[in-house]
């Protein structure tokens, strides 16, 4: 039986690689978390805490495979136990040599971060993209050998930021896909002005949180606040500051379905957040740190919840390919697997 490895990393990340195998039942399907062969990045997991803020280690780690093995899901950290057919990524901010022999896809998971002066020199200077600190460079390292995006508008930014656009297709993504499902949940409360908050100390980067909730106070004026917390935040700190900086009664939560929250907020805040786009999707009036009409362009596509198929469909059309990788285009199988289920035509059986 062919053998298919997953790359694990958020929460968010696992669950979109679970939901993708789910659809290959015919294949061997193990998961990993995102590692790396570099002797100096492998030195600071095991010799410091330095790397437990991101998705190599510390929470994130335990949490994916706490999921994995809740799920009966089969785990080979460090592809240490088989040899794998394919290889699908979450991020290509990090490939293991190994993967430069294997056929590879890279999924994109959300929202990438904005592109600075800094994305730049890492670029230019051909230094590692984790140099950045954060997922700037995330897609664009034209490493992997099909790209799934989100949307036309990332498909032409992956594109415009390294990656050859021929790779590129948008299949959309699992998790973001079928947005108005979200309309009917029950959550208590209704009418108020949403802050979704991020993991940006947490992950090494600069915030002044206390600016941001008189910003998100200023813009309730007056109307009732709730407050998510990202779930890798520091949950007592972030609670200290609301208290210190919100007006009495601010709701705050640091569980529960975020897009639930969303679909009945009459108003969204955001920072750098891939949940800006369930808002612009369901309709809202958003607030984010990036370009509104930029995001707009960029949201994903709703294709009823279809993303982990497609993206299936294109692992097990690229598993069963007999020629060179050069010679796989991904457009054509994608294009063909759809005209496929317009005529109603078994796929890939």
């Amino acid at each position: 039986m062919q053998k298919i490895l997953f790359m694990t990393g958020s929460m968010n990340q696992t669950m979109q690689m679970h939901s993708i195998a789910s659809h290959l039942p015919e294949y061997d399907c193990w998961f990993s978390q995102l590692f790396t062969d570099s002797p100096l990045m492998n030195g600071l997991l095991t010799k410091t805490k330095l790397l437990d803020g991101t998705i190599l280690a510390g929470q994130f780690r335990n949490n994916s495979e706490k999921y994995l093995r809740e799920h009966g899901l089969q785990i080979d950290y460090g592809a240490k136990l088989n040899s794998y057919d394919l290889i699908v990524f979450c991020s290509d901010m990090i490939i293991p040599g190994l993967a430069l022999h294997t056929k590879t896809i890279w999924v994109q998971e959300g929202m990438i971060d904005k592109f600075t002066i800094k994305s730049l020199l890492v670029k230019k200077l051909k230094l590692p993209s984790y140099f950045c600190g954060d997922t700037s460079l995330n897609g664009s390292g034209d490493v992997c050998d099909i790209y799934c995006a989100a949307s036309e508008g990332y498909k032409q930014y992956i594109s415009s930021k390294g990656t050859d656009g021929r790779k590129i297709v948008v299949t959309g993504i699992p998790n973001y896909d079928n947005l108005a499902t979200n309309l009917k949940n029950d959550f208590p409360h209704h009418n108020y002005v949403m802050v979704a908050t991020t993991d940006m100390r947490e992950t090494y980067r600069y915030e002044n949180r206390p600016a941001f909730i008189k910003k998100a106070v200023e813009i309730a004026a007056g109307r009732q606040l709730l407050f998510k917390l990202h779930p890798n935040e520091n949950e007592e700190r972030a609670r200290a500051e609301i208290k210190r900086y919100a007006p009495k009664g601010a709701m705050v939560f640091s569980k529960g379905n975020t897009n639930h929250m969303i679909a009945n907020c009459c108003e969204l805040i955001t920072q750098y957040s891939t949940v800006v786009y369930t808002g612009i999707a369901l309709g809202k009036k958003v607030h984010s740190w990036f370009d509104i009409d930029e995001l707009k362009r960029l949201t994903p596509v709703q294709n009823e919840g279809a993303s982990a198929w497609n993206i299936a469909q294109l692992c097990r059309a690229y598993v069963q390919h007999k020629g060179s990788k050069q010679s796989f285009n991904p457009h054509t199988v994608l294009t063909n697997i759809n005209k496929a289920v317009m005529a109603n035509e078994e796929v890939y059986a």
